[in-house]
């Protein structure tokens, strides 16, 4: 049955007539997508362009055919979508049908959307760049819709060739003067005739499929005798000529100059489960190295050669056997790991012999094409092709082993020994050139490359880089990079600076730095690597450090890279160490992927009711009212206050990251302290807060990834053991009035004990420091007990308290801390710090009926805490007004 997206397809055709396929067969699905250009002589001559998409063909029709030249822009007119096995027709279509005339397979292969791109929202979008991989063209391409008139009766688009190795200009090659199929070798003319032989199928026959009845038909295999394309053991039971099965032995004539690499897609944790080999990620250069007729050469990965950068290890590379071998170029410090900084001394300096190529993929070797081969069959080779090596040339060339334990285990490792992150590869995953799923990054410390656009002086001195990265086209700003800036890195840096400055920003967008005192503009030419703790809420990096120029990289490539969160389960990580995957746990005891451990262990001994909550439970609990919890606890340092054997046992008081710590915490760097600290900023870390024993959770009250600016006040009213409930209840009414005066918002929760907290959230705010918060904060709390002296005390001395409620006003300090909503209590029945409306704020509410057990219950039924991100309001103005009352 043919799918319904073919409907305008059918409707043009008379398959009583041609030859062409009906399309109500459903084509056998590749393990990469196909791409294929018939040469189609109709009234007018043109290509038609085809992409695999969405379990049909792409369509448009290109009059000029396509060029490798950059400067080209083809026309190339949307029609209807073909079916898949239409990939395969090639011969004559009747005079008097659609689009009668003689079609020729002019090229076909594979294709890949850059950076890991879905390509359907790619192309509703009006802008798809892929990379092609075919037997004429290859390389990055791209596809941008025009803006349609009202006279079109299709979309129009235009076919642009990137500039990479692949690119050529038309003096130096005209791609359609190769005039032959790829699939039969006929010209033009013998295709009309019905001369020559039949053309070998790329889209192999589905089972059951009758072939088209026609001489030209191209159901037949390369036999030539009628078959319907039937498999047998010899050479035509065929597959792809763009890229022979190693099972089949299909020799390779000669290997390519160069191949468009595979790339990894950044995520935010590595993958779990069996299936992935997971390697170290190399702080170098990629480089592509292509050994022939004992002769070595280097290839950067936009295709640059740069052997004449490693002559050493190009030289050691020539003994080896011809082939393609992928890997990166590092330079090691003394202990070993691999510095980017040394690296580009070294390039700088010429002082090359002490670089290592790191070898981790082989694409072709034994005159064979290895990238249909899955990746274990292609390290297992590599590794053999690298034994020859022996001595110091063992150690320039080295083979990257790879482990299969837990992923997460494999990253703790990593960054516990500085490492930059691993890249996470499918074991039985073929190369494909481009981003894609089966090869995944995850980084200890978030990293990528960035647009310099400009940098600081402070008098003679420099002071920052201002960077960016390219969006449609333009240079969007990321902020400052103002460390990382050694003597050495000065010194290379400054000369191209000052080579590429200019007058004016090069800088668009709302946030677009501005022409202060000491700004110097550079054209959009010089690319850094940088690490950065995070982002801004406006988006720019924070605590950026310079790590040095990249040279193998346009920047017009640069674009803003962000973490894509990976579908599958994380696994709480085996020791570091650990090289063996852990054994399957029990689906029980897993929350959120994360396995508990002693899932029994009474954390609460008494609910109340004389049964104890476990473990286990709290990881349940946790789980249920995470996605309410996170944004309040979000790019904040956490302290968490751990009760491994229960809250009657031992409490520990961490809020410092270090050796031990789930990689699923997030680390925070905090300016005035050398240790990092523990943040929460995805909902699997509270199930391994959970497993860790961490029963209460206090973050601090800053602005999401901003330590130094305020993001909230909080006034906690803990009153005297002699106070009513009643009491307090009166006092964050009075609270939230005295707030609302001063145009305020406020929001009010239980603190899981006998007080309440009354919560104002605050507009962003750059200049607002701790220092103006804390004073505003005492001075509400001072006003308050001076109005009302028998009720409120701001003096937290116990003799002082009696009868009286404490307004704790403290917590408005940079470091300090507030017990975080919902977060459970290390207190008898299991009390959580419950979030309430204001109309639940009255005389009998009774904060111990909020606890583990009920509180995901109660939350359910309650909009408490809802607008909370649009009531943020500015301090200032309430500053000033309190100062005007």
């Amino acid at each position: 049955m043919a799918t319904p997206k073919l409907a305008k397809y059918r409707a043009k055709r008379d398959f009583s007539r041609t030859a062409e396929p009906s399309g109500d067969a459903a084509a056998p699905a590749a393990a990469r997508l196909r791409f294929v250009i018939q040469k189609h002589a109709a009234s007018r001559l043109h290509y038609d362009f085809r992409l695999e998409a969405d379990g049909v063909f792409k369509s448009w029709a290109v009059p000029r055919g396509p060029s490798l030249d950059p400067a080209d822009k083809r026309l190339a007119v949307e029609v209807e979508d073909h079916p898949i096995d239409y990939g395969d027709f090639e011969g004559t279509i009747p005079a008097g049908e659609y689009g009668g005339g003689s079609v020729m397979l002019w090229d076909r292969g594979y294709w890949a959307p850059e950076d890991g791109a879905d390509p359907g929202k790619a192309l509703k979008k009006g802008e798809l760049k892929f990379v092609l991989e075919g037997q004429k063209l290859h390389g990055s391409w791209a596809l941008v819709r025009l803006k349609d008139r009202p006279r079109d009766s299709h979309h129009n688009w235009l076919l642009i060739k990137h500039r990479d190795p692949a690119a050529r200009s038309h003096d130096e090659l005209d791609v359609l003067s190769e005039d032959r199929s790829v699939a039969s070798g006929r010209s033009m003319d013998q295709i009309t005739a019905g001369n020559g032989r039949a053309p070998k199928p790329f889209i192999r026959q589905a089972p059951g499929r009758k072939a088209g009845g026609r001489a030209d038909a191209v159901w037949r295999s390369n036999r030539g005798d009628g078959s319907d394309g039937g498999s047998d053991d010899k050479e035509d039971d065929l597959v792809s000529e763009v890229a022979p099965t190693v099972s089949k032995g299909a020799a390779v004539a000669e290997m390519p100059k160069f191949v468009e690499p595979q790339l990894a897609k950044l995520v935010d944790r590595p993958p779990l489960g069996a299936g992935w080999a997971h390697e170290v990620k190399f702080d170098g250069y990629r480089l592509q190295m292509r050994i022939a007729a004992g002769e070595a050469r280097l290839y950067t990965r936009k295709g640059l050669d740069w052997t004449e950068k490693f002559p050493e290890i190009a030289a050691t590379g020539a003994a080896l056997p011809d082939a393609i071998v992928d890997g990166e170029v590092v330079a090691l410090d003394h202990d070993g790991a691999p510095d980017f900084a040394a690296l580009q001394a070294a390039l700088s300096s010429g002082e090359t012999a002490p670089l290592v190529y790191f070898a981790f993929d082989v694409l072709f070797a034994d005159g064979r094409d290895l990238r249909r081969a899955p990746l274990k069959d292609r390290k297992a080779r590599l590794k053999e092709l690298l034994g020859a090596l022996k001595g110091r040339a063992a150690q320039r060339i080295r083979y990257v082993e790879h482990f299969q334990a837990a992923g997460d285990a494999v990253l703790k490792s990593a960054c516990s020994m500085s490492l930059e992150g691993i890249v996470s590869k499918k074991s039985d995953a073929p190369y494909r050139s481009g981003r894609g799923e089966s090869w995944l990054k995850s980084k200890c410390r978030a990293g990528q490359e960035v647009v310099i656009g400009g940098w600081t002086t402070t008098g003679p001195n420099f002071r920052s880089l201002i960077v960016g990265a390219f969006r449609d086209g333009k240079l969007i700003h990321l902020g400052r990079v103002g460390t990382g800036f050694g003597k050495e890195k000065l010194e290379r840096l400054l000369p191209a600076l000052k080579a590429n400055e200019v007058k004016t920003s090069p800088f668009a967008g709302p946030n677009a730095p501005k022409a202060d005192a000491g700004v110097h503009w550079v054209e959009p030419a010089l690319v850094a690597e940088i690490e950065y703790a995070g982002f801004t809420g406006d988006g720019l990096v924070r605590q950026a450090s310079f790590k040095g120029l990249r040279e193998d990289k346009p920047a017009a490539e640069v674009s803003p890279e962000k973490p894509a969160p990976v579908g599958e389960p994380l696994a709480e990580p085996a020791p570091a160490a650990a090289v063996v995957a852990p054994k399957k746990p029990a689906g029980a005891n897993v929350v959120m992927g994360v396995v508990i451990s002693h899932p029994e262990k009474a954390l609460w001994p008494d609910d109340g009711e004389g049964k104890p909550i476990t473990k286990l439970e709290l990881a349940r609990y946790l789980k249920a009212v995470g996605p309410w919890m996170l944004p309040h606890i979000y790019g904040r340092p956490c302290s968490v206050i751990r009760a491994p054997d229960g809250i009657d046992g031992e409490r520990f008081f961490q809020r410092h990251s270090g050796k031990g710590v789930s990689s699923l915490f997030e680390v925070m760097v905090v300016s005035g302290d050398r240790q990092p600290y523990i943040a929460i900023d995805r909902i699997e870390a509270l199930a391994a807060a959970a497993q860790w024993g961490g029963i209460e959770l206090h973050p601090w009250n800053c602005a999401p990834h901003a330590p130094d600016r305020p993001g909230r006040l909080v006034f906690d009213l803990d009153p005297a053991p002699d106070v009513a409930f009643d009491a307090v209840i009166q006092a964050a009414k009075a609270v939230r009035a005295r707030l609302e005066a001063l145009g305020l918002s406020s929001f009010c929760k239980t603190t899981g004990g006998k007080g309440l907290h009354v919560v104002t959230p605050l507009a962003a705010d750059p200049k607002l420091g701790w220092d103006a918060a804390k004073a505003f904060a005492r001075e509400v709390a001072t006003r308050l007990a001076a109005d009302a002296p028998d009720a409120f005390v701001v003096n937290m001395a116990k003799a002082k308290r009696g009868g009286k409620i404490f307004i704790d006003y403290l917590r408005n300090d940079r470091m300090s801390t507030a017990v975080a909503p919902l977060s459970p209590r290390a207190r008898p029945g299991a009390t959580v710090s419950m979030p309430l409306t204001w109309a639940q704020v009255k005389t009998g509410l009774d904060p111990k009926r909020f606890t583990v057990r009920t509180a995901p219950t109660l939350l359910a039924k309650s909009d408490a805490w809802a607008g909370y991100d649009d009531a943020a309001r500015p301090l200032k103005d309430a500053i000033r007004k309190l100062g005007n009352g």
